[in-house]
């Protein structure tokens, strides 16, 4: 289970997790079966006619990603657990560069224990339906919604009758596998491909009816292992606790390479950003991705992927990504 992590992780790390049309374009039978079977879920009309697919997606689905590994530097998670009333997190939170929030949870008359600023806002199928009401948390207007696939003919519809405009992208599917896809750690999933460093609020409660937070809480604890996310949570000792251990750079490449070896990854073993690629497309000629922001560290890894675009492919994580280079 950890070696298997540590690839997951570095797979997530280097990767967009937004949905692109350059995506589907470069799926083997995008158009006419991912993207009607798995965005649209099958509604009214599949994807054989191109053009009235990207009509309909189109509010959704930029041309190539808008965002890109290590763009923003301190990032905050923010969980939906009542247990973060025991603690007065605003200021702190207010101090991070960008702040991913998840669902309906509130800001107002909560912005002592949770701050007053929002950056993104990951939206479960649930959530996405009632885009109305979420447009309302955020007196700016400019979070951006990032929405977990759903049908988007419902969605589009109520996007274009509000209107809504805040930014909204439509998230990829789980990285992490087929078992552990709560909105939760998606919105984790997303801090690590963007941000250098994410600090999380409590995410896991007790169990109840409907809701068992234990899986998803293994994996946060992991991470935390591992050094990709701190914790801070009202109900330890220490709140403000440091591991005194983590795994060296070496080690986790070590680990990484024999998960490679152990799953019979394309290229396992290999020390090349381009290795997991199990499909290479050429990139649209010109078209620019509009990145805005990019900070030194994001440039550095585009230097390193050398301008590709890396996806990682869905419940596949033994068998690679797609990339799309210049």
């Amino acid at each position: 289970m950890p070696l298997l992590f540590v690839v997951a992780i570095t797979q997530v790390r280097n990767s967009t997790t937004i949905l692109t049309k350059e995506f589907i374009d470069s799926l083997p039978n995008g158009w006419t079966e991912y993207a009607w079977k798995r965005i649209n879920k099958g509604q009214e009309h599949n994807c054989t006619n191109k053009a009235l697919c990207v009509e309909k997606l189109s509010l959704v689905l930029p041309e190539r990603p808008p965002f890109v590994p290590r763009q923003i530097g301190r990032c905050a998670v923010i969980g939906n657990s009542g247990d973060l009333l025991k603690a007065k997190f605003g200021k702190e939170i207010d101090g991070y560069d960008a702040v991913i929030g998840e669902n309906g949870a509130p800001i107002q008359n909560y912005t002592e224990y949770v701050g007053s600023k929002s950056t993104f806002r990951l939206l479960n199928r649930g959530s996405a339906k009632a885009l109305d009401k979420v447009v309302e948390l955020d007196e700016s207007r400019k979070e951006v919604l990032l929405v977990k696939t759903t049908i988007h003919d419902i969605m589009n519809k109520m996007i274009q009758e509000i209107p809504i405009d805040n930014p909204v992208y439509l998230m990829l599917g789980a990285s992490f596998g087929s078992a552990a896809k709560g909105t939760g750690l998606k919105a984790l999933e997303f801090a690590l491909s963007i941000c250098d460093s994410v600090d999380m609020t409590r995410y896991f409660s007790e169990s109840r009816k409907g809701h068992t937070p234990l899986h998803g809480r293994a994996y946060y604890q992991m991470m935390e292992c591992l050094g990709l996310v701190k914790i801070h949570s009202p109900m330890r000792a220490d709140p403000n606790r440091e591991l005194k251990w983590l795994p060296s750079k070496s080690t986790i490449s070590a680990a990484k390479f024999a998960a490679e070896k152990v799953l019979s990854r394309i290229g396992a073993g290999r020390d090349d950003p381009l290795r997991s690629c199990s499909i290479i497309k050429k990139q649209h000629k010109g078209t620019i991705m509009s990145i805005p922001g990019i900070r030194k560290a994001a440039k550095e890894h585009l230097k390193y992927v050398e301008g590709a675009t890396i996806y990682p492919l869905e419940k596949s994580l033994g068998h690679g990504s797609l990339c799309t280079v210049p």
